[in-house]
């Protein structure tokens, strides 16, 4: 049975190269993890994501148990064979979307009441509930059922905290299944005390990993930095860091020099289908006439099957024909750029030069101005 072992193999600064192994294999952080939402990356094949050499995917908990339902999953053998995804997986516990999708919501010290956004139907969900859904889905990385706040209200902030860290005892005291590997998350807004005595509490109760949440949901980045700051350093050396919902280039750079292992996000394959390509130096936007005739690949550095493959004129036409290649051949090329940037945060770890690769990524990031923006996702 797999430990859930998390190796340190090299440190420069805060940043961390390490090695988590899982039932499924070995993840080498730091690593980017593709959303899978609903049980598949959108536009993209298994054997894609395996092409551009992801190594973790996210599917959710809230959505897949409203449809198809957890029970069918685990009854076709789990998520791993349901999705034909033969490497790890982690599925969130379900708490951001019941506070971000649900019809109507009423929250209490055991859990949630909410109306699916599908069909209005009436559900709960609690600590244990979140866990025995999880545990039908049969991820290798399991989430703690947490309650997302206004991250400006202090008020809602401690008291969401309070309640996050009574259901993380209660998710541990639920779990049953011992090849998965509970994480637990630590909330508290934008106030540094709050996000303190979170981490503090979180991490007394001795989780195999441990998820940053409550970031990038309308914060600066410069107050996501610095409550970075607090919290990375309060967390163990031994155990993984995931920082949630987060995946611009910009960011993982930042976070990686924070001492973030993972991350996930649903940027990159939501980009691709609103016609833009992500590139080390900004976006472009195919739709631009400035591409009618380029013969150049999005960037001329990229080893994906899309830059290897087809000009920048050719995907445009894809777009303006509306053909659903389009966002196939954008959203490989868009996970790509971020899998082989986190593989090259990587290396320079090992390497002992992440704060000069941060230097150059964002001089060279910001000096580009010719690059255009995408349309509105």
């Amino acid at each position: 049975m797999t430990d859930f072992t998390f190796e340190v193999q090299a440190k420069h600064g805060m940043a961390r190269a390490g090695v988590f192994h899982t039932p499924h294999g070995d993840l080498l952080t730091p690593l980017f993890a593709p959303v899978g939402t609903q049980g598949t990356v959108k536009a993209v094949t298994p054997d894609q994501l395996s092409g551009i050499e992801a190594s973790l995917i996210l599917a959710n908990t809230y959505h897949l148990y409203l449809r198809p339902g957890d029970a069918l999953v685990a009854d076709l053998g789990g998520l791993h064979a349901f999705m034909a995804w033969e490497r790890p997986i982690l599925t969130d516990s379900g708490g951001f979307q019941v506070f971000s999708l649900a019809k109507i919501r009423k929250v209490d010290e055991k859990g949630v009441t909410f109306q699916s956004h599908i069909d209005g139907s009436t559900h709960r969900l609690t600590p244990e509930k979140s866990i025995a859904i999880q545990e039908n889905l049969g991820a290798d990385i399991i989430m703690a059922f947490d309650e997302c706040a206004d991250p400006y209200d202090r008020a809602y902030s401690e008291l969401a905290m309070q309640r996050t860290h009574a259901w993380a005892d209660r998710c541990l005291q639920a779990k049953t299944r011992p090849d998965q590997a509970l994480f637990g998350i630590v909330q508290g807004g934008v106030f540094p005390d709050l996000r303190r005595q979170s981490a503090e509490r979180i991490v007394a109760l001795g989780f195999p990993g441990y998820a940053i949440g409550g970031l990038s949901v309308g914060e600066t980045k410069r107050e996501m930095h610095a409550i970075l700051e607090v919290v990375t350093p309060l967390l163990p050396e031994s155990k993984p860091r995931y920082l949630m919902g987060v995946g611009s280039p910009e960011d993982l750079v930042n976070g990686v020099l924070r001492g973030v292992d993972l991350f996930d996000c649903v940027l990159p394959t939501r980009l691709a289908r609103h016609h833009a390509a992500m590139t080390r130096t900004g976006r472009l936007n195919l739709t631009n006439a400035g591409f009618a005739s380029d013969p150049r690949p999005i960037e001329e550095t990229c080893d994906c099957y899309t830059c290897q493959r087809f000009t920048r004129a050719y995907l445009r036409h894809l777009i303006l024909s509306k053909e659903i290649l389009a966002s196939t051949l954008l959203s490989i090329h868009n996970l790509r750029i971020l899998v082989r940037l986190m593989q090259d945060l990587r290396q320079a770890v090992f390497a002992g030069r992440v704060e000069a690769f941060a230097e150059d990524f964002f001089a060279y990031r910001q000096g580009d101005a010719g690059l255009e923006e995408p349309a509105a996702a």
